[in-house]
């Protein structure tokens, strides 16, 4: 299924569903990896990657500049945060 692309002010009227996707260690790793490199990519050139993620309205996308990423939560400018467990993939351009 095609993700739906949103706007980042769209966000917070989302709800967040887990993914399956983040129930192995492996996929987890390379999650985590892509997302430090979106973050140093955002915070030193302001680049923006593709996050797809899952809601209430399904599979998701937003085009956006990671701030700072952690085990739980992914920050986008303007205090949105994405929580790691709905994160499906990282998309970079």
């Amino acid at each position: 299924m095609k993700a739906l692309t949103i706007l980042k002010e769209q966000i917070s009227g989302l709800n967040f569903m887990k993914t399956t996707l983040t129930d192995g260690q492996q996929i987890v790793s390379k999650l985590l990896h892509d997302l430090e490199k979106a973050m140093i990519i955002g915070n030193s050139q302001q680049g923006k990657v593709k996050i797809v993620f899952e809601s209430n309205h399904g599979k998701v996308a937003v085009e956006t500049t990671v701030w700072a990423a952690t085990d739980n939560y992914v920050s986008l400018k303007g205090g949105i945060s994405i929580p790691m467990s709905s994160i499906h993939e990282v998309v970079f351009y």
